[in-house]
């Protein structure tokens, strides 16, 4: 939490300056946006629970489901998920971290710059930090939390107070810029030494808030030189330059999640209709026996309930568009070699009846009854892609 810094005599030079110290303790109805983000993340977070999400992060496939920064996601035409990814936590330590920081620099900087500007700070700067963590991070990791717009607020503090620091009291200058810094030195340090801690949001935030800082400026009581006009088309220059990189430096993704989970859907399907063909295959084979079918009957009922039927399967997996680096990807190339084993196999076995030979139909029985063995490597859990991407807390 921000320290408290002791309210000095006000010095001659600041003495239309409100002091920062009375702001930053002033009724919390005075600074109704920030309460209404506290509000909202909170919400979110109460709301995720309700959908599976833990109090504890373990897995981040809820906050991918709900609007997480995520590479083969966010590039596949959900791009609303760099602002969405702002107000998902994982777990409630990351919240209320994240929160504790928002409610302690935001009722400042809300009452400093004024309610519009400080929701265009917050929101901008958390969509251009999760817009570096996407080039930083790319496909490697699921992002989320307010950690990059709540980093802004910083740099916008840094700046304003370097700005006006011939008119804010001396004493609450060096508090307050000193406990910035620190704040902001340690966190980024925290990032580099701590695993699943998303730095690359935490800059782009930081940077961001910054040079919206410098275009945003509006007078401060005590200080007669008002921000200039070229300081601030300067900032927005540079943020522009800055924006433009990052989006054409975004890495392509390994895969895309809507054929992500069109794969998954259709493994399902075809485990589910696995095994009522097995089944069948079975029943076949009984009712051959049982009901002294010929063998040109029992060919053909193989040949158009089984083997036009692992057949239709193979064709539809193979028609499936997936990049090698999907988490169904290895699943999929296996159960596309098994329905086709299996199509043989059934083939085979309605030839080797029709030719009355013994030896290709032990064949084609045998290679039916290994196809399973194949198909058990293929049963992995058709989770959501963030289970096999890791998840950064912000």
């Amino acid at each position: 939490m921000t320290p408290v810094a002791p309210t000095p005599p006000r010095q001659p030079t600041a003495a239309l300056a409100p002091s920062l110290s009375d702001l930053m303790h002033d009724s919390p109805w005075r600074a109704p946006v920030t309460l209404a983000l506290v509000a909202a993340n909170v919400l979110v977070f109460l709301a995720m629970l309700g959908f599976g999400a833990g109090w504890s992060h373990h897995s981040s496939s809820v906050q991918l489901t709900w609007g997480a920064n995520f590479g083969p996601a966010t590039q596949d035409g959900q791009w609303w998920r760099l602002g969405s990814a702002m107000f998902l936590h994982f777990g409630i330590v990351h919240l209320a971290l994240n929160m504790w920081a928002l409610w302690d620099v935001g009722r400042l900087m809300e009452r400093l710059y004024g309610r519009w500007r400080f929701v265009l700070l917050y929101l901008a700067s958390g969509v251009a930090g999760n817009l570096l963590s996407l080039v930083i991070q790319g496909n490697k990791a699921v992002s989320g939390g307010a950690s990059g717009a709540v980093f802004s607020l910083y740099g916008a503090l840094l700046v304003f107070l370097w700005r006006e620091r011939r008119y804010v009291e001396p004493r609450e200058f060096r508090w307050l810029f000193g406990f910035a810094c620190l704040f902001t030195v340690a966190t980024l340090v925290m990032g580099v030494l701590v695993e699943g801690i998303d730095n690359s949001a935490h800059i782009g935030g930081l940077v961001c808030g910054a040079l919206l800082a410098c275009i945003l400026a509006c007078p401060w009581a005590g200080n007669p030189r008002p921000p200039t006009l070229t300081g601030r088309l300067a900032a927005l220059g540079l943020l522009g330059v800055a924006v433009g990189a990052l989006l054409t430096h975004i890495p392509p993704p390994s895969y895309r999640m809507g054929d992500e989970l069109r794969a998954q859907a259709a493994i399902r399907k075809f485990l589910l209709e696995d095994r009522v063909l097995n089944q069948r295959w079975e029943s076949l084979i009984d009712s051959g026996r049982r009901d002294r079918l010929s063998f040109d009957q029992l060919a053909g009922a193989i040949d158009t309930r089984i083997a036009a039927e692992y057949q239709e399967n193979f064709e539809e997996l193979a028609g499936l568009e997936l990049g090698a680096g999907a988490p169904s990807a290895k699943t999929l190339e296996v159960l596309r070699n098994y329905a086709n084993l299996r199509s043989d196999a059934s083939h085979a076995m309605a030839e080797g009846l029709r030719a009355k030979d013994a030896e290709k139909i032990r064949k084609a029985l045998e290679s039916a009854r290994q196809a399973p063995m194949l198909a058990q490597r293929a049963l992995v859990p058709a989770s959501a892609a963030s289970a096999a991407a890791s998840a950064a807390r912000r």
